[in-house]
């Protein structure tokens, strides 16, 4: 096998330490190889960046270790061709499993161009990233919260998450806050209802008539105490990231014309995938790196059944939530081929079909600069219009009666 770089280096990344092995030779001969050891700090990163700067390293490879390999890369980065590869498509061969063995086999693959290089966005992507994933974080913590709190409700027998839709609204608050303090009665709370909760007043009475003692309301006070400041956080938050997506704002507006994406969506898409689409092989590439499309088991000559492909699971999450909002979205094309795919192979595959749609657009809406174009509803039966006609007529066949179609003059 012909080697392509005459100098790189491979790097086996561990929390506290950094084994480097510096790779080079001409091609076709024998290449040296000579091997250090440094540290994960500041100082000791960058007495290993001029060691490979005055050696004439040129290309640097590293396994994906964790997030261990993210400082030793802004480090490296900018002085060196890095390349961050997957690591389970460079393991070592069984029995060799050291540092200095690692880091060896890195180095040799390198040098012949056999690591394929994972995605790694720029800086502005990255800091977006980091927002967005920290934001559904704050979010999952704040629903949690809100979870816990209607349970100690339900504990105390106090049943207003069965009359009120959302406990967390202006009248909900505002009779949490009634039952913190302990000194009304529950006809008097029921009284704090709000517009068209007023209607509810007599069953609300009852639905706050439990038994709350002191334990429950200290305990109600410090959730809701925690609910309000991750609201206060999450508001924060979004300010932020409005201010970061602002050179995005083109491709933003572009994303939120796609049914079922909204602006948080659009955001996080454009955090995991960044905008430049030149970094992906197709639309295809893209799906497989997201995991969003069906994996490939095939023995004896016989496909077999398989899972999705694990990829970027925020990215996939965040599709299949906006898929299943496509889904509800009246007179779209993606709401008509949910209900197919739904009747045929259930809800979660119909969801994961749709997302794999969705990002598939998003590729080429972000590739070529272009809006989104709605087919419609009808689209699926205006493709196969003959097909259509004879799947209504066999029904109508089925239910009894005698049907016989021709075809309308022009």
């Amino acid at each position: 096998m012909e080697a392509i770089v005459e100098c790189c280096a491979g790097l086996d990344v561990h929390q506290a330490t950094v084994v480097a092995c510096l790779n080079r030779g001409p091609a076709g001969k024998r290449s040296s190889k000579e091997i250090r050891t440094y540290g994960t700090t500041c100082q000791e990163l960058r007495e290993l960046r001029d060691w490979l700067k005055g050696s004439g390293c040129s290309l640097v490879a590293m396994e994906s270790t964790g997030v261990y390999w993210k400082p030793v890369h802004a480090e490296l980065e900018g002085h060196f061709e890095l390349i961050v590869g997957n690591a389970h498509h460079i393991k070592n061969v069984p029995g060799r499993k050291t540092d200095v063995k690692d880091c060896d086999w890195i180095s040799d693959l390198a040098r012949h161009g056999l690591i394929a290089n994972s995605f790694v966005p720029p800086r502005p992507i990255r800091d977006l990233r980091d927002l967005t994933r920290y934001r559904r974080k704050l979010v999952e913590a704040q629903a949690a919260e809100r979870n816990r709190l209607i349970k100690l409700l339900e504990s105390a027998s106090i049943k207003l998450s069965g009359v009120i839709s959302d406990v967390f609204g202006v009248s909900g608050r505002a009779m949490l806050r009634a039952l913190i303090e302990g000194d009304q009665s529950p006809a008097e709370m029921a009284q704090l209802a709000q517009r068209r909760m007023k209607r509810k007043q007599p069953e609300l009475a009852r639905a706050l008539d439990g038994h709350v003692d002191e334990h429950h309301r200290f305990l109600l006070r410090l959730q809701l105490q925690r609910i309000t400041a991750a609201e206060a956080d999450l508001a924060q938050l979004d300010e932020r990231l409005r201010e970061k997506l602002a050179p995005y704002d083109e491709e933003l507006g572009r994303l939120m014309q796609i049914p079922g994406v909204d602006w948080v969506t659009a955001s996080a898409l454009i955090a995991e995938i960044g905008v430049d689409m030149s970094v992906f092989h197709g639309a295809a590439h893209l799906a497989a790196w997201a995991g969003l499309c069906p994996g490939n088991h095939e023995s004896a000559g016989r496909q077999k059944s398989a899972k999705t492909r694990k990829g970027n699971v925020w990215l996939k999450t965040a599709m299949v939530t906006a898929a299943i909002a496509a889904g509800k979205t009246r007179r779209s094309y993606f709401a008509a081929k949910y209900r197919r795919l739904t009747a045929r192979r259930g809800k979660m595959r119909a969801a994961v079909a749709i997302a794999h749609k969705i990002l598939v657009a998003a590729y080429h809406m972000l590739a070529q600069r272009s809006d989104y174009r709605e087919l419609g509803a009808d689209y699926l039966d205006r493709l196969h219009h003959h097909r259509t006609a004879i799947n209504l007529t066999n029904r109508l066949r089925a239910m009894g009666y005698d049907v016989q179609i021709t075809a309308k003059a022009a």
